[in-house]
Order: structure tokens, then C-alpha cells, then sequence
């Protein structure tokens, strides 16, 4: 290999050693379903924003939901703000 070739090689395995050295950031949601599965317990899964959604998958597959205990934010999603009308005066 000639030098540029091996530097470039150098460059592209440390570019790749980085990308692979990052942790992905995790998204947690408010709700997770609980499968039902005989002996081994069924499986689990946290990736449900509200609790329809999740309701709906275990829906005739058996099991449940519930909060995610490692969920920080709110539970549902924010109220619309109610504007305030400013009242007129005649």
C-alpha cells in the first residue's frame, strides 16, 4: 500500500470507530404493553405515546398496559391552551 493509501485507510477506520463509539440516544414513551405468553411470560414493549395506541395492540392478542417507569416527561400530551377573548365594551 503506498503511504496515501494507508493514511486514507487510517482515516476512514478511525471515521468509523467514532460512528460506532457514539451511544444512540433513547426515546421513551409514556406507555408500555405487557403480552400475555404462557410460561415465558410474554414480551414487552415502551414504544406507545398514549394509551389507546397501546391498547389497541394488545387488543385480542392478550395482555395490558402501563405507565413506563423510566418515562420523564408527561404522561399525555399537553392541553391546548385556551385563548383569552377579550371582551368588548359597547
Amino acid at each position: 500500500m503506498t503511504r496515501f493509501n494507508s493514511a486514507l485507510f487510517a482515516a476512514v477506520a478511525i471515521a468509523a470507530m467514532a460512528a460506532l463509539a457514539r451511544p444512540a440516544a433513547a426515546i421513551e414513551y409514556p406507555w408500555c404493553a405487557q403480552y400475555s405468553g404462557g410460561d415465558d411470560g410474554g414480551g414487552r414493549n415502551c414504544g406507545f405515546s398514549t394509551i389507546e395506541q397501546c391498547m389497541a395492540t394488545v387488543s385480542g392478542i392478550g395482555g395490558g398496559c402501563e405507565r413506563n417507569l423510566f418515562y420523564n416527561g408527561s404522561a399525555e400530551w399537553p392541553a391546548k391552551r385556551m385563548r383569552k377573548r377579550k371582551s368588548h365594551h359597547d
